[in-house]
């Protein structure tokens, strides 16, 4: 598809982004599922909901060009649901 040195064009960026955000959003639903089968707090089902939503607002961000900046906001977005599940859970 790619060779090494190709740049991807805008509309292939998009695309790609949305692709990433679109199994980022499976991924979280999975884990909510899990969690919610698991029996855990509301506030880490909470969370892993929070990051459900962060992944559709990453690909409406990515929709209109703005795929840096949505990539961005996901990992960060991630991180700190991650986090803040650890964090509650070892608590």
């Amino acid at each position: 598809m790619f060779t090494t040195g190709d740049k991807l064009t805008p509309k292939q960026a998009r695309r790609l982004r949305m692709g990433i955000g679109g199994v980022a959003m499976a991924a979280m639903a999975v884990v909510l599922v899990i969690r919610l089968g698991d029996g855990s707090s509301l506030l880490s089902v909470g969370l892993y909901g929070a990051a459900f939503a962060l992944s559709g607002a990453v690909i409406e961000m990515s929709r209109r060009g703005r795929t840096r900046l949505g990539m961005a906001v996901l990992v960060a977005g991630f991180v700190l649901v991650l986090a803040a599940d650890w964090w509650l859970r070892s608590l």
